[in-house]
């Protein structure tokens, strides 16, 4: 196929288009092609420093790309002002450590953007605020602060503020490394729910049965560049490379 995984380069909702990135001397994306179709879920693995998470945060422009072109829904990336507020709030992000306001609560965490980014009155905002809690199973957590939530439901509350500004695109940075492993399953839960409804998703995460459920596209990186890409069925049964045959061997014995 041209260019990308999955699609022609230049088709998906998502379209990276031949991105290198170094930090200093380190080339930390390699030649990256991958496009991300409307609708579709795409899970990135691969070992500690092969450039997953940079890639999430160059498709939000939270680092710049050193070469090759970004787009999303066909729009370059912008470098900064107004433009760049728009990206971020087509393009949403879930991190693994959450980053929710430590001084707001859960339903001011989730309004916040919205008030701000997308001038929605506060009325509209508190009610699709609210909606969006019971959404994520965490309605009678709407006056609770970060630090009186769990590590799982300050994680829905992230996914509720994310969805809040109604994104194009959601992307999420190992959404349950930090969770305890009996909250993983509340997280994944909603993921599959939002992937089952059709939300445009990249995922960097290890949980392979979330992956098996939900994606329609796995991407092996390693050493900054995607050494392999195919469908979940054909990358769990028919693994073409060594490396990663190796490390799916690893993480699938735990």
């Amino acid at each position: 196929m041209a260019g990308g995984y999955g699609l022609e380069t230049g088709e998906g909702i998502v379209s990276v288009q031949h991105v290198d990135k170094w930090f200093g001397d380190n080339h930390v994306l390699r030649a990256i092609d991958l496009e991300v179709g409307r609708g579709q879920v795409v899970v990135v693995i691969g070992p500690s420093g092969s450039g997953k998470s940079t890639l999430c945060r160059c498709i939000n422009r939270l680092e710049r790309i050193d070469q090759g072109r970004i787009f999303v829904d066909g729009q370059p990336l912008p470098e900064e002002g107004r433009s760049l507020a728009r990206l971020r709030a087509d393009v949403a992000m879930v991190f693994q450590d959450f980053n929710l306001f430590a001084h707001k609560t859960a339903l001011d965490n989730v309004t916040m953007a919205p008030i701000r980014v997308r001038k929605v009155n506060k009325k509209q905002a508190h009610d699709e605020g609210m909606a969006l809690l019971e959404r994520v199973g965490l309605p009678s957590k709407a006056g609770a602060y970060p630090a009186e939530l769990s590590g799982g439901q300050q994680q829905r509350v992230a996914i509720a503020r994310a969805l809040a500004m109604k994104p194009k695109v959601m992307l999420f940075d190992e959404p349950t490394s930090a969770l305890d492993p009996e909250m993983i399953a509340e997280v994944l839960d909603v993921m599959t729910e939002l992937a089952a409804e059709g939300r445009t998703m990249l995922v960097v995460s290890h949980e392979m049965g979330f992956a098996s459920n939900a994606a329609n596209l796995m991407c092996f990186m390693d050493g900054g560049r995607i050494i392999e890409a195919a469908p979940p069925r054909e990358f769990f049964d028919h693994t073409r490379t060594e490396r990663a045959r190796n490390f799916l061997s690893k993480i699938l014995a735990h």
